[in-house]
């Protein structure tokens, strides 16, 4: 019967989100819990446990976000703002993670995904975007790409194997507690930063881009949220360092990435301390970084916007941007877990890939179902406050477009996001979602807003 209900609700849902219109999305492989979907098959836990002791991994996930608005005061709008009509959008992903072990401790993963979907209002007029599957690339039909390719080497540094790693692109095998780790390929950086227990995953956590990492952070990515890279990562159970560079996107929310890479890159290095508290876990993650990519000052394009100069090509140069996240979790108990981050970036030069934020706060709790019976449900609060620098500020009240806000005019406030979500497990890798948010000040706008959105999210996992 678990297994019949569990079919059923995941035809229905998927059905639901693949039938309705569809636009723009972004895919990406997060973290596949346990247990999984194979668990409703009979001996489908053993076959893949069996492929996986061959040298062969094969896991995957599908997710499914239907998500809308009501209408809201909206006195004007310009290029990029959020509609204020009644709106209903829906996204779709799916990823197939294929693992071969090549030589001792060494694997080589590809993740071909599947996506389609588009994001409300084309996944603009809001800094703090609700749903994180959906990005400013898309069509009606599914598009196949390989998100990822990588070959990753681990070097052991102690004699033990009392290490863990629940990236799902990883081989379950023993891994030393000590080691180091080295990756290089096609990636996504929030693969190896940014991480954190609570709010780290929009496929079973919060959807908004702003509670999924530090939104003032720029981090590399092409407009599907992939990037070519080489990552450096050493950890030992209590600390750990990971340094990476990464190639940048040669457009502000370019599919191409730059491939003058003298010139064009990002560098980013997180530094790690784990603790207990009174047997309670928590991690703080100190993250610092530069980007460099062919923009323009904020203060050049608000001149260019007054002066009514629409090519802005000439005023581009590479300019590099300086960039810093904190990053805190803490459990409380069982079923209690707390999460904390602090963005920030210099604002002189365009954001360019991740979305338009100069500093950002952001905090919330996850609650386990263990108190109501319900021990592998999920409960969420957060919020995120995010604003402008001044020159940033002074270029949209101009009129300025940027890639993803952009009224026409603005009368300045920060914006702000409420988000919460119910999770829940209707059989083992199959969860369903209810989701509720608050934009405030949408694209930092006090005139617009705010805007209430609804969401139902289907996760498949195996």
């Amino acid at each position: 019967m678990k297994a019949r209900l569990g079919r059923i609700g995941l035809v229905l849902l998927a059905a639901l989100t693949w039938a309705a219109p569809a636009r723009a999305q972004r895919g990406t492989a997060g973290p596949i819990y346990q247990p999984n979907i194979d668990a409703l098959i009979d001996g489908g836990e053993e076959w893949l446990a069996r492929r996986e002791a061959e040298g062969w991994l094969l896991r995957g996930q599908f997710t499914g976000v239907l998500q809308g608005h009501t209408r809201f005061r909206s006195p004007y709008q310009g290029e990029n703002s959020l509609s204020p009509k009644f709106s209903l959008e829906n996204t779709q992903s799916i990823d197939i993670v294929l693992g071969r072990r090549l030589w001792s401790n060494a694997e080589v993963i590809a993740v071909p995904s599947v996506t389609r979907g588009f994001g409300l209002s084309n996944a603009r007029g809001a800094a703090a975007f609700p749903n994180n599957e959906a990005f400013r690339l898309g069509s009606n039909d599914p598009y196949a790409f390989m998100s990822r390719i990588f070959l990753r080497q681990t070097i052991d540094l102690s004699a033990d194997a009392a290490g863990q790693d629940p990236d799902p692109m990883r081989f379950t095998g023993p891994l030393a507690r000590e080691r180091i780790t080295i990756t290089i390929g096609k990636v996504s950086a929030w693969d190896f930063f940014d991480d954190n227990r609570y709010a780290h995953d929009a496929r079973s956590q919060f959807l908004n881009w702003a509670l999924v990492a530090a939104g003032a952070v720029d981090y590399a990515a092409d407009a599907r949220g992939f990037t070519n890279g080489l990552v450096l990562e050493w950890e030992n159970g209590t600390n750990a360092i990971r340094t990476g560079a990464f190639m940048v996107a040669r457009q502000a929310n370019g599919l191409s990435l730059d491939t003058n890479i003298g010139r064009a890159w990002q560098w980013l290095t997180q530094f790690e301390q784990a603790w207990e508290i009174g047997r309670r876990p928590g991690v703080l993650r100190l993250l610092g970084g530069l980007s460099r990519t062919r923009s323009s000052t904020w203060n050049r394009l608000t001149s260019a916007v007054e002066a009514g100069v629409e090519d802005t090509e000439p005023l581009r140069g590479y300019r590099t941007k300086g960039m810093a996240a904190l990053n805190l979790e803490q459990e409380v108990s069982d079923s209690l877990g707390l999460f904390a981050r602090l963005g920030w970036n210099d604002g002189r030069a365009q954001n360019w890939m991740f979305t338009e934020m100069d500093w950002s706060v952001s905090a919330g709790a996850s609650v386990k179902g263990h108190t109501w019976g319900r021990a592998l449900d999920t409960l969420g609060f957060g919020f995120n406050v995010g604003g402008l620098s001044g020159a940033h500020r002074r270029f949209l009240e101009a009129g300025g477009i940027g890639f993803i806000t952009g009224d026409g005019r603005l009368r300045y406030a920060p914006e702000a996001i409420m988000e919460t979500y119910y999770d829940w497990n209707l059989a083992p890798g199959l969860n369903l979602a209810a989701n509720a948010q608050l934009l405030v000040n949408p694209a930092y706008n006090s005139d617009r807003g705010p805007v209430p959105v609804f969401g139902l999210r289907l996760h498949a996992a195996f």
